[in-house]
């Protein structure tokens, strides 16, 4: 017996009936040999960890836009403690904390430079046709390793596509990371909030405290209780009905007062004007795309569609670089560009 049969045997011992199996996947879209040492869901969170789209996310916005100083998280540290509250929940809960982490490590490989302002706009240009999601899903079946993918399993890309809160994982490890994004980036978007002076904690109302906590860490720890509690022997992952009313409640404080606050938001417009240049130079100028985007065109892939894949992977940093490139008169390009 190999290693991986021997963990996929103590997942059918230890894990709860409402766990996905690794032997019980439904597979990848091209058959290839099983690991030895790794079961499947183990295989594709090493795949996504190892990915150019993965490491990219260190240098992608979370909320705030070139902040200056170091502790304000990126898209990558915001993964990560998704990642870390999603597999507490379903260690709590024995579900396969392997499935648990692979949608975690991958729900945001989509996100375009100037996180959620840089997918609006290109939702834009597209007539809605963006939407990071389903582009984390592209990037693992199509664009990582030049049009050859990732090949994950069908469990991994469906937690992938589905972490958004409109929808729904048919397993329940992806509804682990769909709610485990959420609380992720309520608390941290409120901390980083009150490192740049925006928010404070008097300001959130006090049903809301009173409910969840009064700091961060109180409140983040009460969720995830609450949800280990409220689904433990349910073939669901929910929270109770107070817990989730005060948590829609502090979501929508949130978008009122830090998501849309003219002080978080005032460098997005620049943002926007930079995302859609570069997109309407890239429909003029499909030569400037990188060889593995024009062998993308080749094989019959929109234009559009392209573009956005190549604006969308950039990192902050790049996509200022390029538009410094393409639209600044090199006499006036400053810092290197």
């Amino acid at each position: 017996m190999t290693i991986r049969e021997q963990i996929e045997e103590m997942e059918r011992e230890t894990l709860s009936p409402f766990a996905c199996l690794s032997v019980d996947s439904k597979g990848r879209d091209r058959d290839e040999p099983q690991c030895d040492i790794r079961p499947v869901f183990q295989r594709d969170r090493d795949r996504i960890l190892h990915s150019k789209a993965f490491r990219r996310l260190k240098n992608k916005t979370q909320v705030f836009l070139t902040p200056k100083g170091d502790h304000y998280r990126t898209r990558m540290s915001h993964t990560l403690e998704v990642s870390q509250n999603a597999r507490t929940i379903g260690k709590a809960l024995k579900l396969n904390e392997d499935l648990v982490e692979a949608i975690a490590l991958g729900h945001d490989l989509g996100h375009t430079p100037f996180g959620h302002a840089g997918e609006r706009t290109l939702a834009r240009l597209t007539d809605g046709a963006f939407k990071h999601n389903e582009q984390s899903v592209r990037i693992v079946e199509k664009l990582e390793k030049d049009g050859e993918g990732l090949n994950l399993t069908w469990e991994v890309r469906n937690g992938i596509l589905n972490h958004e809160m409109e929808l729904m994982p048919d397993t329940l490890e992806g509804r682990c990371v769909r709610l485990a994004d959420k609380i992720a980036y309520i608390n941290a978007d409120f901390d980083d909030g009150i490192r740049a002076g925006i928010l404070s904690e008097d300001d959130i109302p006090m049903s809301i405290r009173r409910e969840l906590g009064f700091d961060v860490k109180a409140r983040l720890d009460y969720m995830i209780h609450d949800i280990i509690i409220n689904s433990m022997g349910k073939n669901d992952i929910v929270m109770s009905a107070a817990c989730y009313e005060a948590f829609l409640e502090l979501r929508q404080y949130m978008f009122a007062n830090l998501y849309t606050n003219p002080v978080a938001k005032s460098e997005e417009v620049k943002a926007d004007i930079m995302i859609e240049q570069l997109f309407y130079w890239y429909m003029d100028h499909e030569q400037d795309l990188p060889d593995k985007m024009i062998k993308f065109l080749q094989d019959g892939e929109p234009k559009e569609r392209v573009v956005c894949d190549y604006i969308s992977g950039m990192t902050d940093q790049y996509a200022i670089e390029k538009f410094t490139h393409h639209y600044i008169p090199m006499a006036w390009q400053v810092d290197g560009y």
